[in-house]
């Protein structure tokens, strides 16, 4: 994979980020770069929020920035298998702050609810374990069809499956 033509502003950017969350970690999760030489590519660990179905659970990701960021939003896809009607299930996370900028095609989105480039690696993964605490997917526009059936048709099978993972991700991440 070729690396992305670094441009001094967004090149800072993402370093002044990355400092500020090695300085001052948030609760929560951990971001770091995948090799030390490409700010383009980061690692992520989530650890599923107190008191939802992710509790436990040790979650890793990778982010991966445009060239065009911040005029463009990362991409964030899970490493970790999830189960969740917002997570496509190539692990391609789908919240709002991470589509492009600008009105959606389909109506389900404000534009103010898409990227702007004042979101941060940290507005980003905040967003996301909401994404993971909120007891109401958007099962409106799902990303993965069958874990939004599930959690319309089965929330019992849902919350198992979901738990089946979190174990696993426990387990893993301890190896």
């Amino acid at each position: 994979m070729s690396k992305p033509t670094v441009t001094p502003s967004n090149n800072l950017l993402l370093r002044r980020q990355l400092q500020e969350l090695t300085k001052h970690p948030v609760e929560g999760f951990s971001a770091g770069l995948v090799d030390d030489s490409n700010l383009y590519e980061w690692e992520i660990l989530i650890i599923g929020p107190a008191d939802t179905l992710y509790e436990g659970g040790f979650f890793k990701a990778r982010l991966s920035f445009p060239i065009e960021y911040p005029l463009l939003p990362p991409k964030m896809r899970f490493i970790t298998p999830m189960w969740h009607p917002n997570i496509y299930p190539d692990g391609l996370v789908c919240v709002s702050i991470l589509h492009a900028p600008g009105d959606d095609q389909y109506g389900y989105e404000d534009a103010g609810e898409r990227w702007l480039p004042v979101h941060t690696v940290e507005s980003i993964l905040v967003s996301v374990i909401s994404l993971l605490s909120s007891d109401h997917p958007n099962l409106e526009s799902p990303a993965n069809v069958d874990a939004a059936k599930d959690v319309r048709d089965n929330t019992d099978g849902y919350k198992k499956k979901v738990r089946r993972l979190v174990r696993r991700s426990a387990e893993e991440a301890f190896d």
